[in-house]
């Protein structure tokens, strides 16, 4: 499958792939998707979470397999002659997705995705990501890396390597942060306190993070109140991309080192990030190469000065 999308970087829009399970229709953003195939049956793997249908091995990468029925905890249908496995690339990791069937791909603006409330996502156990809604139905957007992480903790977030860093000075430079996940805004906000961050801010998505740093602007203390940004991609309202194209092309805030920490940072989209302005990008599992990203940018700005 093609998943070289959106050529025009930075444009806040993306492409979903819609998908049926149990009746209920799901979403995944294309950019994590390698390839779609028919569904066939996996090796199975002794003891593996309950979740984990089994390995394949096309070509010469294995592929695990997960259940996305079972991760949903809706019951499957017997006849399977429309399944498929929806094979992604994320955080550095090859995971397929069985499914029931898949409808078609969507291009469609993050403006126009619902981030879901507290009723519904409540901080560490929501899986929807925000819900798409169309004329006759609605579509939720799947958080497909807490998905895995729910089954491979190992996979999240590294905190051991903060620890590895060991004791470090306090540094009071203020860093924003635009995160949509409550869990991962609040592990990056802790992470970087414990590699002794004290200033850091936390938004919601780009947008707010845009604003934030309008108002910072009109009131003459941008450079005093942001000194580097940390920005996911994915995020409804406003994306990562479109965050860090308005930073770039403001006289302003361009000087403001920005960082791409995101699932989905590959070989292509580095290359938008790279296009668009990033300072540095890195998958989301190398919580401590971004420590030692900031350390880095930040000691380049200030020699700057």
């Amino acid at each position: 499958m093609d998943t070289n999308i959106l050529l025009e970087s930075g444009t806040n829009e993306l492409e979903v792939l819609e998908f049926v399970i149990a009746n209920n229709h799901y979403g995944i953003n294309v950019a994590k998707i390698k390839e779609i195939i028919p569904y066939h049956p996996a090796t199975p793997i002794p003891n593996a979470h309950p979740c984990i249908e089994g390995v394949y091995m096309p070509r010469d990468n294995i592929i695990t397999v997960i259940d996305l029925c079972k991760s949903l905890g809706v019951i499957r249908e017997t006849d399977l002659k429309n399944d498929m496995l929806i094979i992604t690339n994320f955080n550095k990791l090859n995971v397929a997705f069985h499914v029931q069937n898949v409808l078609g791909i969507h291009r469609i603006s993050w403006a126009d995705i619902f981030k879901p409330d507290n009723t519904i996502s409540n901080q560490g156990s929501g899986i929807a990501t925000g819900f798409v809604k169309f004329s006759d139905r609605l579509l939720v957007i799947l958080d497909f890396e807490k998905i895995v992480s729910d089954i491979s903790p190992e996979t999240g977030l590294k905190m051991s390597d903060i620890d590895a860093l060991g004791i470090r000075n306090r540094n009071s430079a203020p860093i924003l942060i635009a995160e949509d996940s409550p869990l991962l805004s609040k592990l990056v906000h802790d992470a970087l306190a414990k590699a002794g961050y004290t200033s850091v801010t936390v938004t919601n998505n780009g947008q707010e993070a845009f604003d934030l740093l309008t108002d910072f602007k009109k009131a003459g203390t941008l450079h005093q109140r942001v000194k580097c940004i940390i920005t996911d991609i994915e995020m409804p309202q406003m994306d990562g991309h479109r965050l860090t194209k308005l930073v770039k092309e403001d006289p302003e805030m361009k000087s403001i080192p920005v960082i791409i920490f995101s699932s989905l940072v590959n070989n292509e989209m580095r290359k938008k990030g790279e296009s668009l302005g990033a300072d540095a990008q890195l998958s989301k599992p190398e919580i401590g190469s971004l420590v030692g990203e900031i350390d880095r940018l930040l000691s380049e700005t200030t020699e700057g000065y």
